[in-house]
Formats: C-alpha cells, sequence, structure tokens
C-alpha cells in the first residue's frame, strides 16, 4: 500500500482503467471470445477515434461550468458540407483528380466548425445565455440545415486521400511504423519521467521513489507496445491484399500474403489530439484560466481574467474538434449522410464524466475522458456483437451516464468533508 501511495497515481483513472479490463474480460466471456482478438480491437480503437476526439474538447467546455449539447448535430452538418465540397464542389473547378481537394476540405471543414462554435460561444458568455440553451437550440439548427444541404441524400463517393483519416487498410501506418511508433512513444515516456524527477530536485520538491518511476514507465511501456502488437497481427482483408499485389506487380503466394494494418491514421490523430488539448490544459496561460473559471468564476474576473473571451475561445475549441471529427467519421463511411452523429453528444459528454470531469465545473483530466470515451465505445461494441438492439444500447449507453453523474457527486462530497 505504501508503494502504491508513492506512484502518486489518480485513484479514479485506475478505477476506470479496471472497469474497462472488466468489462472487455466480459463481453469475451459472452461473445464466445470473440471481443478481445486484433480485428475487433483494432475496430474498437477506430470506433473510439471520433469521440475521443470531441471528448478531449468537452472536457475543458464543462470545466467552465458549460455544456454543448450541439456536438453531434454540429459533425453531421459540417460534414455534410465537407462532403458536398470534395464529391460536387471542387470537382467542378479542378477536376477529380487534384491532389489538393482533400486538404481544401479539410481546411474550410475546420474553419467552419471554429466560426460555428465561436458563434455559440459569443451567445453564452457575451449575451449570458445559458449554454445548455444555446446548444440544445444549436441541436436542432445544425441537424436541420445538415438535411437541408442536400434534402437528405447521402453524398459519396470522398476523396481517396480523405479517405485515409477514416482508417482501413490503406488507412493505417503498417508494421513498421507501428512499431516505430510505439518506441518513440516509450522514449517519450522515460524522458518525461527524467525530466520530472530534475524539475522535482531544483524546486525541492520531494521525489518519488526510483522504483516507483521505473514501474510506472515499465508498465506504460509495456502496454503500448502490447497494443502496437495486436493492431499488428490484424492482417488486411484478401480482397485489398490482393488488389496491392496487382498494383506492385507481386506474385501471391499459394498461402496467401500477410500484410498488417498497423496503427490506423484516426487513431493516431485522437492520441494526437489529446496530448495536444493536455498541453494546452495544463502547460498554458489559456488552460489556468479555464480551470480558474471553472472553480471561482468571479474570483477568476476580479483576478483579471477575461472570463467570457476565454468561453469563446473553448467553444470554438470545441467546434474545431467536433469538424474534425466529422472529417474522420465520414472519411470512415466513405460517405455523408444526414444522421451522422446522432446522439454522439451524449457519448462524448458521459466519456468526459466518466473519465472525472465533475459537472459541477473545475475538476477535469483530458486523459481520463479518452479512457472514458474507449469505455462507451466498448459498451456499444460488445452489445453489437451480442446482437443487442440499439434502443436497449441507448438505455445502457444512458444509464452509464447516470451513473457517471452519482458517481461524480458522491466523490464531491467526499473529498469536501
Amino acid at each position: 500500500m505504501l508503494f502504491f501511495k508513492s506512484t502518486e497515481l489518480d485513484t479514479r483513472t485506475l478505477r476506470l482503467i479496471a472497469a474497462l479490463l472488466l468489462i472487455w474480460i466480459a463481453f469475451h466471456l459472452l461473445s464466445g471470445g470473440l471481443f478481445l482478438t486484433p480485428r475487433n480491437l483494432w475496430n474498437l480503437s477506430v470506433q473510439s477515434s471520433s469521440v475521443a476526439i470531441m471528448a478531449t474538447g468537452m472536457v475543458l467546455v464543462i470545466v467552465t461550468r458549460n455544456i454543448d449539447l450541439s456536438i453531434g448535430s454540429m459533425l453531421g452538418f459540417i460534414g455534410m458540407i465537407m462532403g458536398v465540397i470534395q464529391a460536387d464542389l471542387l470537382p467542378k473547378l479542378f477536376g477529380f483528380e487534384c491532389p489538393a481537394t482533400w486538404a481544401i476540405t479539410l481546411a474550410a471543414g475546420l474553419t467552419l466548425g471554429v466560426l460555428l462554435g465561436a458563434l455559440q460561444g459569443f451567445f453564452v458568455a457575451y449575451l449570458s445565455i445559458p449554454s445548455f440553451i444555446v446548444t440544445l437550440g444549436g441541436l436542432l439548427i445544425w441537424r436541420g440545415a445538415a438535411w437541408w444541404v442536400t434534402s437528405g441524400q447521402t453524398v459519396a463517393p470522398l476523396d481517396a486521400n480523405f479517405r485515409l483519416m477514416g482508417g482501413g487498410p490503406e488507412g493505417s501506418v503498417g508494421a513498421t511504423w507501428s512499431w516505430i511508433v510505439g518506441l518513440i512513444a516509450c522514449v517519450a515516456i522515460a524522458l518525461s519521467l527524467a525530466r520530472n524527477r530534475t524539475r522535482r530536485k531544483t524546486f525541492q520538491f520531494p521525489l518519488r521513489p526510483m522504483l516507483a518511476d521505473v514501474v510506472l514507465g515499465g508498465i506504460a511501456c509495456a502496454a503500448i507496445l502490447s497494443a502496437v502488437a495486436v493492431v499488428n497481427a490484424y492482417p488486411w482483408p484478401p480482397g485489398s491484399v490482393r488488389r496491392y499485389a496487382q498494383a506492385n506487380y507481386i506474385a501471391l503466394p499459394e498461402s496467401g500474403l500477410f500484410i498488417a494494418h498497423g496503427i490506423a491514421i484516426p487513431v493516431l490523430i485522437a492520441i494526437g489530439l489529446g496530448l495536444a488539448v493536455a498541453f494546452l490544459a495544463k502547460r498554458t496561460r489559456f488552460g489556468r484560466y479555464v480551470y480558474a473559471i471553472g472553480g471561482n468564476p468571479v474570483a477568476a474576473e476580479l483576478a483579471g481574467v477575461d472570463t467570457r473571451w476565454v468561453i469563446v475561445k473553448v467553444f470554438a475549441l470545441m467546434g474545431f474538434l467536433a469538424a474534425l471529427s466529422g472529417a474522420v467519421s465520414i472519411a470512415r463511411l466513405n460517405a455523408a449522410t444526414n444522421a451522422e452523429g446522432t446522439l454522439a453528444e451524449l457519448l462524448v459528454i458521459a466519456a468526459a464524466v466518466i473519465g472525472g470531469t465533475s459537472l459541477a465545473g473545475g475538476v477535469g483530466r483530458v486523459s481520463g475522458a479518452m479512457l472514458g470515451a474507449l469505455l462507451m465505445q466498448s459498451l456499444q461494441s460488445g452489445m453489437m456483437l451480442l446482437g443487442v438492439d440499439t434502443p436497449l444500447q441507448n438505455i445502457v449507453v444512458g444509464g452509464a451516464l447516470v451513473l457517471a453523474a452519482w458517481l461524480d457527486a458522491l466523490y464531491r462530497r467526499r473529498t469536501a468533508t
């Protein structure tokens, strides 16, 4: 117990990891050994990416004592706009083979997301309209706008380069680069632990036992390399292998050709954004302002923080992340549909709350929200494997959100005493 305390690990994060492992084991047993397979775990990582991207921003929104109910509809609307841009508008201007189509489309979508998010933030911060009302209106407006863009028609197919953001055989980095990414992550963890010890010595803070740092680093690296081994164990489907062999004039052996998927590009996007938002929250003035507003808005304003402008920027960031999540979603489906993002706000809010973000504001961890996104998607994936109907899946997700809010209330009462 003394050694465990010396690691300074967050007990709420550990409980979340334990719950995730229990859910995985339970679904693996109930599904007859189908859940913990390379194929399902790879698909689970890709499916979790869209929710995880938005959950990082939802942490900051909730920390400031606000909420954003519009992100699912915003995702669908911006996704539809990006679909129309690359499937209709740009081909008329530059043709179907323009190599910049994906970049122009993505830039337009992200810009629109920032503008829509900032607009909602302006209503909340400067017009003093509760965020619940503003974003509830946004939920209806953007969902209706998504239908209005194409009168409900599906837009497909999408640009080939744009589709790489959705994963799939071509949208993954392969076995070699996956190992390289894993090793770089392990080196980064070791350097981070060493830098933390150096900074503690510099400021004469108490040091963790060296053994604790070694154990933490070893466990983290083992988890990363195990994840890389799993995604590298999932091969390309035979049809993709055959097309790849024909395109590269490779003779297929009778036993077949094994090509590993490796880490999917949307997973790398989600991880990269998680690290960026965590850095923004912990290491920048903006992040300190966000938590100060959540802790005590009046005190933050008296201290000279422009609370209204910070809130606008938080909602603008949320819009940016919703747009990026929309790009990943439509790229994975190779189509922009009117139903894209439906009820995504429920999953994102649940992921943030389950990950330890307090609905009372002032408390939240980006890493916890990303774990929460994985847990929520694990519930959905497991229920789909078991053949559970969609309405019952929504009941379970809603129940998980209520349970997380109750546990948060219990935690705050205990820490207050």
